[in-house]
């Protein structure tokens, strides 16, 4: 190189790093001035490590949830990898430096490695531009000219290295040519990394390696002045590097039941309101989030907390914290009018329940049903929550649990009194409600051991949320305790019949349990709808939306037990009281003459075996 290109090149490449950082500081500036994350936990460093080498350098989140576009993602991902040296020496060579001679052993097996990742990354880019541009699948909603051109860099830069390797001499004017082809498509490329999407490439192994422990943790408030979500001041550094992090996927919008059923609602779009308020606000903006054409606050009512959105994110968003965030500011401030959500919280409070009844018609069905008084001597406590008190279908799980339970031999009593566990009324922000049921539950399960349940969302309410509150509870869902006991139940009796099962969202993604419910139905064939296991579709009723009146768009329990009965089951088995409602409600929406098939839950399942029952 003469020494004009070499100071050409310098100037350039002091440029492009100047206006890289130019762009970039703003953003570590927002994110330090954030406040700190409030009750965030480290826990162990170990399960970190393993997090950020699986989902980050193994790419396995992306590749499992999408297989051929997220192989063709981590291709490009380990080719920036493999380029890193590549890179190095090519900017090496513009100050007449050599960092690995490419005629050594080394180098020749180096330089051969990254042509191939070269060709790999070269397909790869072409195939995700013609899906972003071509083929265009919904849920990635608009895409950014600077996507289109960051893919052509990214092509420009393997052409150009596959073109210098292979056949252009660099002592040649064609490959001098080459050099600058390449060299200006990186320099151009760098500042264009905080602009845009790419800015994950910088962050996202950050919030993948710094994201809460745990599934969709609601971080508590902290002093009587956080009231949850409201402006730019309650936004924590977390939050705000997660909304910095955002790759715009789409893979929660294409995942989230209120998207697919023609709700406003898109969790994509949440983040990225965050993002916007962010840049045109900062971290200490006094203007509200929510609203302002950054967050719709239609948006937040209609999430169900099914969390598929958290789930299914490649880059470690956790977007349930900052959906019931914004809720808590909005109910915490007075500012949220809903008939419907006050009704909730009216019953809540004066009647200990979500479904409003008096307790005495709990004390009439425990009577009438001969449930025995728990008394701290037997070994589990039956904890009846408010379907279980109060819904007929939920009485009728109970009943056929109790059942199960003296079949076999199992010492078990109900609480006298227990109140809602506050759930719901969690998942809209109330946590001044939720926090005097826990205190006030806790005094009635003071001398209980351990406690079984026929509803996951009373699991994970009882297991972590009541943490906040220092009340600490050993708390089984039904489905377990069948399972672990499955060999001490009459076996299913031989049939051709199938049954459909539905993976409640509060025992699959929130508890990691799939196995269990399948064990209890037993030997009958259970087939999975079109979305089971991690990916399941909810019911409809969690976050609080089962108490919040009818719903814009398609009714997402209407949509769920469309896909139930395509699987052609005779009997649609569930694991939740909640699931169990809104299924019994869209059954009679889209089969009211016979009803649809059978619709049980798995306690149901395993007492129709039982010998009396037969």
């Amino acid at each position: 190189m003469s020494w004009f290109e070499t100071a050409l090149f310098l100037a350039l490449l002091v440029l492009s790093a100047g206006l890289f950082w130019r762009r970039l500081s703003p953003v570590i500036a927002i994110i330090r001035a954030s406040k700190p994350d409030p009750g965030f936990v480290w826990g162990s460093t170990a399960a970190r490590v393993y997090t950020f080498v699986w989902e980050v350098l193994c790419q396995g989140k992306v590749i499992r949830e999408r297989p051929l576009p997220g192989f063709a993602h981590a291709l490009v991902f380990w080719g920036f990898l493999a380029f890193s040296v590549v890179t190095l020496d090519h900017l090496a060579a513009g100050v007449h430096l050599d960092l690995l001679q490419p005629d050594g052993l080394p180098g020749r097996v180096y330089f051969a490695l990254a042509g191939g990742f070269a060709v790999a990354v070269a397909v790869s880019i072409a195939g995700l531009f013609i899906r972003r541009f071509v083929v265009r699948p919904r849920w990635l909603g608009p895409v950014s000219k600077e996507s289109g051109i960051i893919a052509m860099l990214i092509l420009t830069l393997m052409l150009t290295y596959l073109a210098a390797w292979l056949w252009i001499p660099e002592d040649t004017a064609a490959g001098r040519v080459n050099w600058w082809a390449h060299t200006l498509a990186l320099l151009v490329f760098l500042p264009m990394i905080p602009h845009t999407k790419h800015l994950h490439l910088l962050l996202s192994p950050a919030t993948v390696f710094l994201k809460r422990n745990g599934f969709s943790q609601i971080p508590p408030l902290e002093g009587d002045e956080d009231f949850g979500i409201e402006t730019g001041r309650d936004l924590t550094s977390l939050v705000a590097l997660q909304a910095f992090s955002c790759v715009e996927c789409g893979r929660c919008t294409e995942h989230c039941p209120a998207s697919n059923t023609g709700k406003l609602l898109d969790p994509k779009q949440i983040i990225l309101g965050v993002r916007r308020y962010l840049r045109d606000h900062g971290a200490n903006g006094e203007a509200p989030i929510v609203g302002n054409d950054y967050v719709p606050e239609e948006m937040l009512w209609q999430c169900t907390s099914c969390g598929a959105c958290e789930y299914q994110c490649p880059v470690g968003i956790q977007h349930l914290p900052i959906i019931i965030g914004m809720r808590r500011g909005l109910v915490n401030t007075g500012k949220w009018e809903d008939e419907y959500g006050e009704k909730l919280f009216l019953s809540v409070e004066k009647y200990g329940n979500s479904l409003g009844f008096s307790s005495s018609e709990r004390d009439k069905f425990i009577a009438k049903n001969q449930l025995p008084a728990f008394d701290g001597s037997q070994e589990y406590c039956l904890w009846l929550g408010c379907m279980g008190s109060y819904d007929p279908n939920g009485r009728e799980i109970i009943v056929a649990l109790s059942r199960v339970l003296n079949h076999l031999g199992v010492t078990w009593g109900v609480l006298k009194k227990e109140r809602c566990t506050g759930d719901p009324v969690r998942r809209l922000g109330n946590d001044l409600l939720v926090s005097g049921l826990a205190e006030f539950n806790a005094t009635q399960l003071k001398t209980a051991k351990k406690v079984l349940t026929i509803c996951p969302h009373c699991v994970r309410t009882m297991v972590e949320d009541w943490k906040e509150f220092g009340v600490q509870v050993d708390v089984e869902h039904h489905s377990e305790f069948l399972a672990r006991h499955i060999d001490s139940l009459p076996p299913a009796p031989a049939s051709d019949s199938t049954t459909a099962f539905h993976d409640p969202c509060y025992l699959g993604r929130y508890g990691d349990s799939y196995d269990a419910p399948r064990q209890v139905i037993g030997t009958a064939v259970v087939v999975d709808p079109e979305r089971s296991r991690e990916r399941g579709f909810c019911c409809g009723a969690g976050g609080g939306r089962m108490f919040l009146g009818e719903e814009p768009g398609k009714r997402v329990n209407v949509e769920r037990a469309g896909q139930l009965i395509a699987t052609g089951a005779g009997t649609i088995a569930a694991a939740c009281p909640f699931c169990n409602s809104m299924f019994r409600d869209a059954l009679t929406q889209i089969a009211p003459a016979t009803g649809g098939p059978k619709l049980l839950d798995i306690a149901q399942i395993a007492a129709a075996r039982l010998p009396e029952s037969r």
